[in-house]
């Protein structure tokens, strides 16, 4: 898809990392930035000009319109020869950049944004955009201009395949290796059927693994050879997901998952495994849903 690269902002530190992150990621793709605000206030009926006793360029509209040029002179400013443009749009935020992301190859937040509560890890817009976008979405979080591979969590789920695209699609442009981390365990083995088909009381552990090794190599196969200047390291881990892709995400320059894996509840839009990515990962994290665009054209 040849969409633009759409960036939220509202004017916090957070949004500013993502302004930056947003136009390396358009130069990659070599297509435009498109800067975002949401300005709910005409929806709330506050009154938007400046005060008649204040300096004419008060007031909330001013305001939001200084806070997008100002993002768009920062994106320029972080990768030259990128096409910019910056819209003030009304209406609440998770709407706007959902709407936007129908016609966009990627959407990118910051983790926070103004008016989250501290305790808080990870802002609301980030977390409900990341299960309802329609195309991938890039959470900028960790430390500071991650370096290191792209690293990817593969669980073998159909709904998977998207996560997978969009990781070696990144690792090639980046000029980055990709790691491609699956976990198992007993309980990964054969599900029952009913009573009339108990699970054995005793798992052959090498077999799971084998088989395990095998799925993980199946689902990389193809991509492998779609990108052959992608190097790609496999690791398989005996353990919980979660704990496993966060502690590999210290050495990343970016962590992919995919929106819902094996075992998901059907009503939940954002497995578990990816909220704890977004919340607790070292680096910027994509979520990619199977509906969205995986790149793969």
């Amino acid at each position: 898809m040849n969409g633009p690269v759409v960036v939220g902002v509202d004017g916090s530190p957070s949004s500013l990392d993502a302004v930056a992150a947003a136009a390396h990621e358009a130069r990659l793709r070599g297509v435009g930035l498109r800067v975002v605000h949401a300005f709910l206030w005409p929806v709330l009926h506050v009154p938007l000009g400046p005060s008649p006793m204040g300096p004419p360029e008060g007031g909330l509209r001013n305001m939001a319109d200084r806070l997008v040029a100002q993002a768009v002179e920062h994106a320029r400013d972080a990768e030259a020869g990128v096409e910019v443009e910056g819209e003030v749009v009304v209406g609440e935020a998770l709407t706007v950049l959902e709407a936007r992301s129908e016609a966009a190859s990627l959407v990118v937040v910051g983790s926070r944004g103004l008016g989250g509560f501290t305790g808080l890890l990870l802002g609301s817009t980030a977390v409900h955009l990341s299960a309802h976008s329609r195309c991938p979405v890039l959470v900028v979080r960790g430390r500071p201009d991650p370096t290191g591979h792209v690293l990817l969590g593969v669980d073998g789920s159909a709904s998977g395949e998207a996560a997978i695209g969009f990781a070696f699609a990144e690792a090639s442009a980046r000029g980055a290796a990709l790691v491609a981390l699956h976990t198992w365990n007993n309980w990964t083995g054969p599900v029952s059927g009913g009573p009339a088909e108990p699970l054995p009381l005793v798992y052959d552990v090498d077999m799971l693994r084998d088989e395990e090794e095998r799925a993980m190599a199946e689902a990389l196969s193809g991509w492998q050879a779609k990108y052959p200047d992608v190097t790609v390291h496999r690791q398989l881990v005996q353990g919980g997901a979660r704990q496993a892709l966060i502690e590999a995400s210290g050495s990343a320059q970016l962590l992919v998952v995919g929106a819902r894996g094996r075992g998901g509840f059907s009503g939940l839009l954002l497995g578990s495994v990816s909220q704890a990515a977004l919340h607790h990962a070292h680096c910027p994290v994509a979520v990619v849903r199977a509906s969205g665009t995986d790149r793969k054209g």
